[in-house]
């Protein structure tokens, strides 16, 4: 940043209620392009920016014009045009956390595959901000069903992708329904000349911002991911906690308060663990590192500001709890492993509504970064066992034993029981609160690879083979058979005539498809939202609860089921780094 730009959010007139809002979810710095659009967009100006995604475009556009949003008028005030439903949906529960302390405010994100009659109810209720795809909401226009006659602002977000998919004729004919004296915000990766010649009918006199992207190789970090599912983010560390063969570790969070609760669960299973956060005395941050350095503390839990210029050399893992709100961040935060030309391991925790910022990052790496399955129920107790051998045999090695052997003799002679038998005694004693074998019922699959092979079954008239597949979105979600097959058609590509049987149950749905889809297209329709909820498709397979099987073997009748098997018992950990 330069030495004109704004070191903290405070500095700017942003609305006292979204300044509440950036401290509760821990944005402790403006990103370049934060503090170079927000002042200008406060002020009423037009904005030509260019920059990549992951750099966090939407709270630079989102938090000025939200500022100056009148929740109190209830019409639509500020359209936001996005080239996808995806990012639709993200960019309105953006807007929707930002705006949760602004009384009465509304934010509807307007795209194809969703129910049309929820729409018009919440348009005739009154929203203050639209966010949508072209189509839609050209769609609405023609309709009759939106209004932009009284609009302040309209920001036209990846304006290259929206070239790219052919939407620029419909973005030019959005931007006819809105009135003549507007704010116009247009935000592009790239600017080709369609991109340009829009910016010049549309923008009067704009700031123009380019940022360039920072991009870096880091050679020496090895990286993976792993997508959220299944379980709880806390459980899923301890098992990775467990399995990995760790020195040091940094495990990077979003707020403040995160790192304090953090570091206090993981304390609480074992692991040796402290936070490091801006509240914290310089005093204490600088104990805090020593700590970390000189190998009594083994695992730091930070926000990106408190770990600036941190360089600890035994730290072999960096993870991402919390996803970073940018790429620079992402870049700065596994820069901290791989240090002294050791090889340093990094992993990212990805919903499946991040994979967006998961792609920005490789391309801001030049890294793939490969998807990772949680260690398994043998690893964990293998890695258990293991360390428990190897205190066995230090005990042996360290200490004078002669009294323990004279006990063991005793008890040998009073109770006639063998020395082999006495020693698993002692030995499930000494594991009791902390069990060497992970239970069968912790154990949750979460690598599809290894799970069973899908369900044949015929379709509605007995003459051809389908494939069975499980949606995790039912009635709880408000899901309809038009909605899944509005997804899987127009989102995932898939020609509705190989939609079969579909039955919506109260957590989950299944659906039939008369031919199987290949890995690609898994992947891709596991991220599509149906009503904000992801699809998380997946192969209907016989691993399921008894509840789930008898609802399957009833499917003719609808009756539904109770979802997902219940949720695993915590699993009890082997601490693998003891406290000192």
């Amino acid at each position: 940043m330069s030495s004109n730009e704004p070191l903290s959010f405070s500095e700017l007139a942003l609305a006292p209620a979204i300044i509440k809002v950036i401290d509760e979810v821990g944005y402790e710095s403006p990103t370049p392009i934060q503090a170079q659009s927000i002042p200008p967009l406060l002020a009423g100006r037009d904005l030509l920016g260019q920059a990549q995604t992951g750099t966090g475009k939407t709270a630079a556009f989102s938090l000025p014009l939200l500022t100056r949003i009148k929740p109190e008028l209830k019409y639509p005030q500020l359209l936001i045009l996005t080239p996808t439903r995806e990012l639709a949906l993200q960019v309105a529960e953006a807007v929707q956390t930002y705006a949760r302390y602004l009384p009465g405010f509304q934010v509807l994100p307007v795209y194809g595959g969703q129910n049309m009659v929820q729409q018009l109810r919440q348009l005739q209720r009154g929203v203050q901000v639209v966010v949508g795809t072209p189509g839609r909401i050209k769609d609405h226009l023609n309709r009759g069903t939106l209004k932009l006659d009284r609009l302040n602002a309209v920001v036209i977000d990846e304006a290259d992708e929206m070239l790219k998919m052919g939407f620029i004729d419909d973005v030019e004919e959005i931007l006819s329904h809105a009135p003549a004296e507007h704010q116009t915000a247009l935000f592009s990766a790239t600017m080709p000349q369609e991109v340009l010649k829009i910016a010049r009918r549309h923008l009067t006199d704009p700031v123009e911002i380019r940022i360039k992207s920072k991009t870096s190789t880091v050679e020496q970090v090895s990286q993976r991911y792993w997508q959220v599912k299944g379980l709880h983010k806390l459980d899923a560390l301890t098992r990775i906690l467990e399995a990995e063969e760790i020195d040091g570790m940094i495990i990077f969070v979003r707020t403040k308060i995160a790192t304090v609760e953090l570091a206090e669960k993981l304390e609480a299973r074992g692991f040796s663990s402290a936070p490091l956060n801006g509240d914290m005395t310089q005093v204490m941050r600088e104990k805090t590192v020593e700590r970390l350095k000189d190998g009594s503390l083994d695992i730091v839990v930070a926000t990106d500001v408190a770990a600036r210029g941190l360089d600890v050399k035994r730290i072999s893992h960096v993870i991402n709890y919390d996803i970073p709100h940018d790429t620079e961040a992402y870049v700065h935060r596994i820069g901290r492993t791989g240090r002294a030309g050791r090889e340093g391991k990094a992993i990212l925790f990805v919903a499946p509504r991040e994979k967006r910022m998961l792609a920005s990052i490789e391309r801001a790496t030049r890294q793939p970064i490969k998807a990772m399955a949680l260690p398994s129920r043998k690893e964990i107790t293998n890695r258990r066992v293991g360390i428990f051998k190897e205190q066995v045999n230090a005990t042996l090695e360290s200490q004078d034993l002669e009294f323990f052997e004279e006990l063991i003799d005793d008890i040998q002679t009073d109770y006639d029981i063998g020395h082999r038998r006495i020693a698993a005694a002692l030995a499930f004693l000494l594991q009791k609160e902390r069990p060497l074998q992970m239970e069968e019922d912790n154990f949750v699959q979460e690598d599809l690879s290894e799970q069973r092979p899908p369900r044949r079954m015929s379709d509605r008239s007995g003459n051809e083979q389908a494939t069975c597949y499980r949606l995790e979105v039912g009635r709880t979600h408000g899901v309809e058979p038009g909605n899944i097959v509005g997804a899987l058609s127009n989102e995932g590509r898939i020609d509705s005539r190989q939609i079969g049987r579909i039955n919506i149950f109260e957590h989950f749905s299944l659906v039939d498809l008369l031919t199987p889809i290949d890995a690609a297209q898994l992947k891709r329709i596991r991220d599509i939202s149906i009503n904000k909820h992801p699809l998380q498709i997946s192969l209907d397979t016989k691993g399921q609860t008894q509840q789930d099987k008898q609802t399957r073997t009833n499917r003719g009748k609808r009756i539904a089921g109770k979802g997902r098997s219940p949720a695993p018992k915590k699993i009890p950990p082997r601490s693998r780094t003891p406290k000192h």
